[in-house]
């Protein structure tokens, strides 16, 4: 069955998820508080966990040893980096701008936490007793948690920004500018990825979102805005092999080149707390979010009720994680100009035309079509744009071709025209250079030796000029 059967297969009524929201904001204040310092405490962790785990895989990946010296087979290494650069000495550059120097970092790393507070590590309903109290798994949840993830996710990069226009320094500020750019690439085909998702589940909030894929996961169902939203998260965190910002090759350190201490290491808290959100994120949109994986929930009821659907979901998260420390390990950083290339000329088109495809048959089956009509309309529109598009392809193509050859030709490129030499420009080449004399060749010359080939191809030269 193709993503388009799996996209049409079920009722347009049985996908829309009912947004109830009453079970949220009716716990008592101390409840509030506890769940939000377990979602610090789960973020911090988790990226204590994470680094580690990175240093570890990287190092079986190149066949080294990684962190082998602070606690049990190093998994206190991250935790005594933290220490080390707390106690750092702290520099401030000269001609920083102080203010916006200090807070810059701040920026970056408070809102890495906030988009934890609408993903749901368990079923909506009060699922758990906490000191004798039903609440539900999920600090709140709201109409519109996913564009509250969005405004969160981009209000991180004005840190980033900041950071690099504050230091004073060119290559921190071409850091930030690298890591605006990329984001405006890499969120425009993000958030076509998760409109796909709004159309099929018909809702916006968090919970509702997994609750409408009780039956099949959005990743079977919507198989490209997984794809997208994959690519586009790396991109986002700007991590390998998207880490432009930061490239040591051309940066020496990015953004941060000019920070040390605590505020370097919030720089690095926030990267590994957004890796963490988007990989939540991911999994509560395409993968289930809570829910158990298709064997398990099939013969345990229980799967999905009490305390084991955030085991569910934390082993989901650290499988993203590891794709993050995967790619990290396999594939080299990409040149600038690739990565805005595939941002904007084959992300967004595609995104953009999987949307449209995406509403068209949610709309056709909204009004009852059948499955057969609704891939006859699309297969015949498909097919009517690529010959329209070939069509003028061969028109233009025609159209380049006359134009060519009633231009005249171009004049011979002179490499000392302006008195001193210049390189040729594209589509230039230079004159041919006369064959170098070997050295056995030059010693005949000097002893009077008979002329070889190159000395009668220079003398027919010179008498031709």
């Amino acid at each position: 069955m193709t993503a388009l059967d799996r996209l049409g297969a079920a009722p347009a009524q049985s996908v829309l998820a009912a947004e109830d929201l009453s079970m949220f904001g009716t716990d008592p204040w101390w409840l509030v508080a506890l769940k939000a310092v377990f979602c610090f405490a789960f973020l911090m962790v988790t990226v204590l966990v994470a680094i580690v785990w990175e240093r570890k895989v990287v190092a079986w990946m190149q066949l080294r040893i990684g962190p082998n010296r602070h606690g049990p087979w190093g998994m206190l290494q991250s935790l005594a980096d933290g220490i080390k650069l707390m106690l750092k000495e702290d520099v401030v550059v000269k001609r920083a701008d102080k203010v916006v120097y200090v807070l810059a970092p701040i920026i970056a790393a408070v809102p890495a936490f906030m988009a934890i507070a609408v993903i749901p590590f368990g079923p909506a309903g009060n699922e758990v007793s906490i000191f004798g109290h039903r609440t539900t798994m999920q600090l709140t949840d709201l109409p519109i948690a996913m564009l509250y993830i969005l405004a969160v996710a981009s209000v991180g990069i004005y840190g980033i920004v900041l950071a690099g226009w504050s230091s004073g320094s060119t290559y921190p500020l071409l850091g930030g500018l690298r890591s605006c750019a990329q984001m405006i690439s890499y969120e425009i085909a993000m958030g076509a990825a998760f409109a796909s998702v709004f159309l099929y589940s018909g809702t916006m909030s968090t919970s509702a979102i997994v609750e409408a894929q009780a039956d099949r996961w959005y990743i079977i169902l919507l198989p490209v805005s997984f794809i997208i939203y994959i690519v586009t998260m790396v991109g986002e965190t700007n991590r390998a092999p998207f880490d432009m910002p930061e490239s040591e090759g051309d940066l020496v350190g990015g953004f941060n080149t000019e920070y040390s201490s605590i505020k370097f290491a919030l720089f690095m808290l926030a990267e590994y707390v957004n890796m963490v959100t988007v990989s939540a994120v991911s999994a509560t949109l395409f993968l289930g979010g809570w829910r158990a994986p298709y064997p398990i929930s099939t013969f345990w009821e229980g799967a999905n009720h009490g305390w084991w659907p955030m085991l569910w979901f934390i082993i989901k998260v650290q499988l993203l994680l590891f794709f993050f420390i995967w790619l990290r390990g396999t594939l080299p950083r990409v040149r600038y100009d690739q990565l805005m290339k595939l941002g904007w000329k084959v992300l967004i088109p595609v995104s953009v035309v999987w949307l449209m495809l995406v509403a068209t048959v949610r709309a056709l089956r909204n009004e009852n079509y059948d499955f057969q009509d609704i891939v006859l309309y699309v297969a015949s529109a498909v097919i009517a744009i690529l010959l329209l598009s070939f069509v003028a392809d061969i028109f233009r193509d025609k159209k380049e071709k006359a134009a060519a050859a009633a231009e005249p030709p171009p004049p011979a490129f002179d490499p000392m025209a302006g008195g001193f030499p210049v390189p040729p420009l594209p589509g230039q080449t230079l004159p041919p250079v006369p064959r170098r004399r070997s050295r056995g060749e030059r010693e005949l010359v000097v002893s009077g030796g008979v002329n070889t080939e190159s000395d009668a191809s220079d003398g027919k030269e010179a008498d031709g000029a």
